[in-house]
């Protein structure tokens, strides 16, 4: 894993050096966007040997990373940002839902793939794909379709939101609530929110844990929906027995991530003052950097030409569901008073 995870680090460097040139656009966004044009660009970055570091700074480094974030936040500051969020956090959540059952139809994009980009897009980007698959028994194809097509909004968004936030004035609270609440992917939340500053990262990073958690509910709907499936073929003669709903099937490992539980645990290390007020500022710092590893890592390992095997209908999916999503967090934001 050595080579692949040198240069994630080696690009993070460069990265974290033009973030401290270019403040607004911030040294996660420049990671993702030279590992993006190094892969692109320098064919040798895209081999073989390259490939396991990368898949080691792409999540566990990332994973690693909202531990270490984790140590600069109580829990009583955890549970009362999340609490403040779930109105416009179920709102677009809803919005999203709603959303991939109607356009889907419209767009001719049924099926696994539709569900697939509706809990992708609504929840947790390729995390909730593939928490989803275990349970509804996607195929591959469908599957690369929807990760294909988060993969390409998750990049939109890292671009385009600190700019949109600062054009609109946003607070950093409020952008870290638009990009908890609408943005894919929790690396790019994490891009995002740490590039727009001024606390919006700790803030975008709690309100999209919260949402994360969102991904319950969803799963264990939608595993019981198909086991409900299943057994009216399997009783019409059509497939094999199957065995009905159980909670003790669920793949409950994907579903609620270790990597969550040691955000909180690391919270609450802080909370009882285990974590000294001074060790704050380097932790952050810290863990920034290994947030732009991570990002370096996804876009060394992604190439411009991956963004284009989804095909049109379920990018057009995706790109119609992350409009409403952001939109709807925006105007609920302006509703409840926190734009």
């Amino acid at each position: 894993m050595l080579p692949g995870l040198g240069l994630a680090v080696a690009v993070a460097v460069i990265a974290t050096w033009l973030g401290h040139l270019a403040p607004i656009v911030g040294g996660p966004v420049f990671g993702i966007v030279l590992g993006v044009l190094a892969a692109t660009f320098i064919p040798p970055f895209h081999g073989t040997r390259w490939r396991p570091g990368y898949a080691v700074a792409s999540k566990p480094v990332l994973q690693l990373s909202i531990v270490v974030l984790g140590t600069g936040l109580s829990l009583q500051q955890v549970v009362r940002v999340g609490g403040d969020s779930l109105p416009v956090m179920l709102g677009s959540l809803t919005a999203a839902l709603a959303g991939a059952w109607l356009f889907g139809r419209l767009l001719g994009v049924r099926g696994n793939t539709q569900i697939l980009i509706g809990v992708g897009t609504g929840i947790c980007g390729a995390s909730a794909i593939a928490a989803t698959t275990s349970v509804i028994k996607a195929k591959q194809v469908e599957v690369a379709y929807a990760i294909g097509t988060i993969f390409t909004f998750n990049i939109a968004a890292v671009l385009l939101f600190p700019l949109v936030g600062h054009l609109l004035g946003m607070s950093p609270h409020s952008f870290g609530l638009w990009a908890g609440t609408a943005i894919n992917d929790t690396s790019s939340v994490v891009a995002a929110s740490f590039a727009y500053g001024g606390g919006a990262g700790s803030y975008g990073i709690v309100i999209k844990l919260t949402r994360t958690l969102m991904l319950i509910p969803i799963v264990i709907g939608l595993a019981a929906f198909t086991a409900r499936r299943e057994a009216r073929t399997a009783a019409s003669g059509e497939g094999d027995v199957v065995p009905g709903f159980s909670l003790r099937a669920m793949p409950w490992r994907k579903i609620v991530p270790v990597f969550l539980i040691g955000f909180l645990a690391a919270a609450a290390l802080d909370s009882i003052g285990v974590i000294p007020a001074g060790w704050h500022s380097p932790l952050s710092t810290f863990g920034t950097f290994l947030i732009t590893t991570a990002l370096a890592g996804i876009g060394l390992s992604m190439r411009l030409a991956d963004m284009r095997r989804a095909g049109h209908r379920p990018v057009l999916l995706g790109a119609v569901l992350w409009a409403t999503v952001a939109l709807s967090s925006l105007a609920l934001q302006a509703l409840t008073g926190t734009l």
